[in-house]
């Protein structure tokens, strides 16, 4: 499976940073790395989402779950299972707050090649925890 991820421990509850988490409003102010979100975060529903890493590409992306406020996952993919992304958000309390991980996993018969073809993610998801973290300490 190839993937990129992120992990940062945030000073504040899962509770405070879940409402900034799920903001498309808030996610596109120009900290989190996105520049555009059309649609509602909310569980079943389909979002277009712009990001900094390739503006001109729109990403279609099924909220799969919301399980506040704990959980969060997007995917999208081919027909047939040929190829799959899926982007994990979790908050986890620890004893200094809460560790935040974002993980976006690549799967499917065609995932090692599309996969060679997608931009390295790390610095983006790295922003995004960041601004995460910026916005949940304010």
């Amino acid at each position: 499976m190839r993937f990129y991820e992120a992990k940062r421990v945030i000073a504040a509850s899962p509770e405070r940073i879940w409402p900034i988490l799920t903001d498309a409003r808030r996610l596109q102010d120009g900290t989190f790395g996105i520049t555009k979100i059309e649609g509602q975060i909310a569980e079943g529903r389909t979002i277009t989402l712009w990001s900094e890493v390739d503006p001109k590409r729109a990403f279609k992306l099924r909220v799969d779950r919301l399980n506040p406020p704990g959980e969060m996952v997007w995917s999208s993919g081919m027909p047939l299972g040929l190829f799959r992304g899926t982007r994990w958000f979790r908050l986890r309390p620890v004893a200094d707050g809460t560790e935040f991980h974002m993980r976006e996993d690549y799967t499917g018969p065609m995932a090692g090649i599309i996969f060679k073809q997608i931009p390295d993610l790390t610095a983006s998801m790295e922003q995004f925890a960041a601004a995460l973290a910026r916005e949940a300490v304010r």
